[in-house]
């Protein structure tokens, strides 16, 4: 009983830390195997931004709950925030559930596992279901694992050329519409030190883009360090990580519009290794509905921020979160919103209908939006990025651009790769260009993907 399979539901953060429970399986002795009809233990790490993602993830669940009646030592667990939302309550809908274990507890999971297997193996009947979602402190530091590289079919060892790293949890803002306050608590920094020898350790591993993780990003070490010369501890870190040898490129997500100072903004001009690419929330593009939203920013001071980026970097790619359909969103806010939209050219956005979350303030909120107005105005949005999207892929076409080889697709035929702007790139290369920076003459766009063929004068080798 040492096969797990981990499905993963959300965000980059859910990534993040299934990957850390996977490493710390490893080191316990299970085996993790991608194909969940080979595992004696499986695992959803869940989300619960929006109750569609609850609903998809209690589908599964009970979908597996079937698999008990064939293999009655299936061990099946629910791992992240939903676990941390509901708790025990999910006993009501899944009453076959082994584990359930939130956001502060991944930790915990192989000593759970450890002690269902031993009681498995002794042929003693499971009493009870595991229920631990309790805080812990200095639960943030336990995400720190990442897992080596393992052999695929043909024998070959992938080699890992990007990592996230998780630097920060927890959220203190308080956004209306919001769960991950409840999910993911109060908002908690890692050390600086430890995440700079993480970042040293993956560098020495091979890994060449980094991409540091946390709930608001921005916030970083706030409480933790002071600022220095104007530099928040947040744009401190980066630079330290600039600085690792090995490392070629650094990313983040997500950040808050209110974390993007002066010290921000200029770190796209003088840290070369800072992709020029900008996750940047936006939510809303009406001042009234941002203020009812809990929002500490306007459509104005938006608006600057995604100016000011481009002034340090005329090419910066930009991509946002959007809601439609918040409590009392009227046509006339969302006609705000759609402007601010088309104007700030956003290349990529995450376009979400509001959804009910019980527990937040907008959930009583009156004027609630009817859904065919969500869907309508969602679509407004969709086929705005769509056009933005195409035509500043279009641009591309012609051009050279620097590529991080990532290896090969899933059709294992071509190579993938980013651009520094985060444009995935599809191409034919060399196995032994996997990891280095390349340069790519685009050939092809659509609205997602850049295709294009090696132009191999300077190609490190």
């Amino acid at each position: 009983m040492n096969r797990v399979h981990i499905k993963t539901y959300g965000c980059q953060m859910n990534e993040r830390d299934s990957e850390a429970v996977a490493a710390m399986l490893r080191a316990r002795g299970y085996r993790i195997v991608p194909d969940e009809h080979d595992c004696d233990v499986l695992l959803l790490n869940t989300c619960s931004v929006r109750d569609a993602a609850e609903q998809k993830a209690i589908g599964k669940a009970a979908y597996l709950s079937h698999r008990k009646k064939k293999q009655p030592d299936f061990v099946l667990g629910i791992l992240g925030c939903m676990a941390q939302n509901r708790g025990a309550a999910l006993l009501d809908q899944l009453p076959d559930v082994d584990l359930i274990v939130g956001t502060q507890k991944f930790h915990q999971v192989p000593g759970y596992l450890d002690n269902l297997r031993a009681a498995r193996e002794a042929g003693a009947p499971i009493a009870e279901t595991i229920v631990d979602i309790a805080e812990e402190a200095g639960s943030q530091n336990t995400i720190k694992d990442h897992a080596e590289p393992e052999a695929g079919a043909d024998g070959e060892v992938a080699r890992q050329v990007t990592a996230f790293v998780s630097i920060q949890q927890g959220c203190n803002m308080d956004c209306a519409f919001c769960i991950v306050p409840k999910t993911r608590g109060d908002e908690r920094s890692r050390p600086m030190d430890d995440i700079v020898r993480e970042c040293e350790q993956l560098a020495a591993r091979g890994v060449r883009e980094i991409t540091l993780l946390g709930q608001i990003v921005t916030s970083y070490g706030r409480r933790d360090y002071a600022h220095t010369g104007g530099v928040t501890p947040f744009v401190q870190l980066l630079e330290r990580v600039h600085a690792i040898d090995g490392i070629a490129r650094i990313r983040f997500t997500s950040p808050h519009p209110r974390g993007f100072k002066d010290d921000l903004v200029a770190a796209y001009g003088r840290l070369p290794k800072l992709c020029g690419y900008v996750h940047l929330p936006m939510q809303s593009g009406s001042d009234r509905i941002l203020r009812a939203m809990n929002r500490p920013y306007t459509r104005d001071r938006y608006r600057e921020i995604v100016e000011a980026l481009r002034a340090v970097n005329p090419d910066m790619y930009f991509s946002t979160d959007v809601i439609v359909g918040f409590p009392g969103e009227t046509e006339e806010d969302f006609a705000r919103t759609r402007d601010l939209f088309e104007a700030c050219d956003f290349d990529m956005a995450y376009v979400f209908k509001y959804s009910i979350r019980t527990g937040t303030p907008a959930a009583t909120l009156p004027d609630q939006v009817p859904d065919d107005v969500k869907d309508h105005r969602n679509q407004v949005l969709l086929d705005v990025l769509q056009k933005n999207s195409l035509r500043r892929t279009a641009k591309l076409i012609g051009t050279v651009e620097e590529v991080l080889v990532d290896g090969r697709d899933k059709s294992g035929a071509h190579f993938t790769g980013r651009t520094r702007g985060n444009r995935v790139c599809v191409f034919d290369a060399d196995p032994r260009l996997v990891g280095q920076l390349v340069p790519l003459k685009i050939e092809r766009a659509t609205v997602s993907t850049l295709y294009g063929q090696l132009a191999l004068a300077g190609v490190e080798t």
